[in-house]
């Protein structure tokens, strides 16, 4: 049996920390953009999307809390490392996604019962307007960042931020129809339009988290790609079965059983193992392997042939 030695790359892990970091700085700066739109204008809807940037700050630090566990080393009481603490982090941006939403729904339900008109809605506009095009900005960023380094935490807050971003873009113009014709019925059903989207936005983050939770395989994408490094790269061998993967954060756990001819030598195996491993280590930069060899008299099963 051969197994991968997994060692995490220094700098990837300090960019992914340090832009951890600078997501709870850059939420900061846009809430308070977002609070003085609302503040001119005394917009409902203005106001539920500086709400849902209070989620963003909180949000952002237990991103950067998650993400820097994740780096922790292996240790005894965590052998296979601290990966999946990020899925925790994508989990609690759910749970506060969602508790932003019925607060937001709580908020238009009362203008909807008293409305009132908005005050310099131009300004307002153009206040939240510098805010949506910082969000857009980062979240493209983070989403960027989050599939290089298959991080579950930077991937969950930049959907949450270009969530954010489609829903002040739909405040905006809903605003600018408000101020131009006078419904200020609008203002309300803006945000609960809002509170809508991000209650959907939500239960997608938390689901995509309980997924990984749960030891979720490789897209079928990157599992037929590990399927064809093996069997590229497994000459000597007759044939592989039970080839396993799941994911753990940024890690990428895959296994299988190799079939031998029974009058190989361990140390000739033992090439064929470290072979594919260095293969799959450098098609997936934190993948950890694990190969069963068996003997072609005891083998356990047909598998595929390899080519």
């Amino acid at each position: 049996m051969a197994a991968a030695t997994f060692i995490a790359g220094e700098e990837p892990g300090r960019l992914v920390r340090r832009t951890a970091a600078l997501t709870v700085v850059v939420a900061c700066l846009v809430l308070g953009i977002k609070y003085a739109a609302y503040a001119v204008t005394g917009s409902v809807a203005l106001f539920s999307d500086a709400l849902e940037s209070i989620v963003n700050v909180v949000a952002g630090l237990v991103a950067f809390w998650a993400v820097s566990l994740s780096y922790k080393p292996a240790d005894d009481d965590h052998p296979f490392g601290h990966t999946k603490a990020e899925y925790f982090s994508a989990v609690v941006e759910g749970v506060l996604i969602v508790l932003a939403a019925l607060l937001i729904l709580r908020e238009a339900w009362g203008a909807f019962q008293t409305p009132r008109g908005l005050e310099a809605p131009v300004l307002g506009i153009a206040i939240n307007g510098v805010a949506t095009v910082i969000n857009l900005g980062w979240a493209s960023y983070l989403l960027r960042l989050g599939r290089e380094h298959r991080s579950p935490a930077l991937d969950a807050d930049g959907r949450h931020i270009m969530a954010d971003v489609v829903t002040s873009v739909g405040v905006l113009v809903g605003l600018a129809v408000a101020g131009a014709t006078g419904w200020s019925v609008l203002d309300p059903a803006l945000a609960a339009l809002v509170a809508l989207n991000i209650l959907r936005e939500g239960w997608k983050v938390v689901a995509k988290s309980l997924s990984g939770l749960m030891d979720q395989a490789l897209e079928p994408g990157d599992d037929a790609r590990v399927r064809e490094i093996i069997s590229g790269t497994a000459e000597g061998a007759l044939e592989v079965h039970d080839v396993r993967s799941r994911l753990a954060g940024r890690a990428v756990f895959i296994e299988f059983h190799m079939v031998v001819p029974s009058a190989m030598s361990v140390g000739d195996a033992h090439v064929i193992c470290d072979r594919i491993e260095d293969a799959l280590q450098e098609a997936f930069a934190e993948a950890r392997v694990l190969i069963h060899v068996e003997p072609e008299a005891e083998a356990k099963q047909v598998g595929v042939p390899v080519l």
